[in-house]
């Protein structure tokens, strides 16, 4: 066996490996008690907005699915991952203004991946984003400019992104060290693969509601069900 035979080996076995011990904690997320109404949006202000729709659009804070399971709800690992460095997704993640609307509400990016925001509008955006860790920043983008690509260079747990021409549109972004954490879509659910065999906790955040906490341990190559449950306060 030459070197370039026997490295090869070694990667494969070592990918086999993780593949196959690696664990995944995953569950749904379920709102109890009296949902509140929320206001139509309204949009105005700019005519070319309201092109973009052809129903009411209410606000993403309390987006419910079948049985009262929630969206928009970032789950995370908050500890118990032993120090080890990540490689960085060079996929970007994509926020998107369509319909002066931020879609998706609630992204999480690594830190150092590029996100993405999109302006298909044809109208103008000024993105603002509010980070305190990260550098602030403001950018014009009118209709021409479709596309503009922010890097974040710390950890900083969710700050907000506006738009300062519609006071409606409002996202929320966490930049992560690790990649153990998932944002549910409207059935509630989520999903973090590959983990270690190891004991963690795993918080459940909602931009109202709070966050909610569980302790988890997992084995080598098992799969644990955990499930939030928020209420209003």
């Amino acid at each position: 066996m030459n070197k370039k035979t026997f490295a090869l080996s070694i990667v494969l076995s070592f990918m086999w490996t993780a593949a196959v011990f690696a664990g995944t904690v995953k569950g749904v997320v379920t709102y109890e008690g009296p949902v509140p109404k929320f206001r139509e949006l309204k949009m105005d202000a700019d005519p070319i907005c309201l092109t973009h729709h052809t129903e009411p659009v209410f606000p993403d804070i309390l987006v419910l699915g079948e049985g009262n399971t929630m969206g928009n709800i970032f789950v995370h690992v908050t500890s118990g991952l032993k120090g080890k460095d990540y490689p960085v997704p060079t996929e970007p993640v994509v926020l998107d203004q369509k319909g002066c609307v931020y879609t998706p509400h609630v992204v999480g990016v690594h830190v150092g991946q590029p996100l993405d925001v999109l302006n298909p509008d044809g109208t103008l955006h000024n993105v603002h984003g509010t980070p305190k860790i990260n550098p602030e920043f403001n950018i014009a983008m009118p209709k021409f400019r479709q596309k503009i690509t922010r890097t974040f260079e710390k950890p900083e747990f969710m700050f907000t992104m506006k738009c300062d021409v519609h006071p409606w549109m409002g996202a929320w972004v966490a930049v992560m060290e690790h990649p153990f954490f998932n944002v549910t879509g409207k059935d509630g659910q989520f999903v973090l693969e590959n983990l270690p065999a190891g004991q963690y906790e795993i918080e459940a955040w909602h931009e109202k509601l709070g966050t909610q906490k569980m302790q988890v341990t997992l084995g080598e190559d098992e799969t644990k069900e955990i499930n939030f449950t928020f209420t209003k306060q």
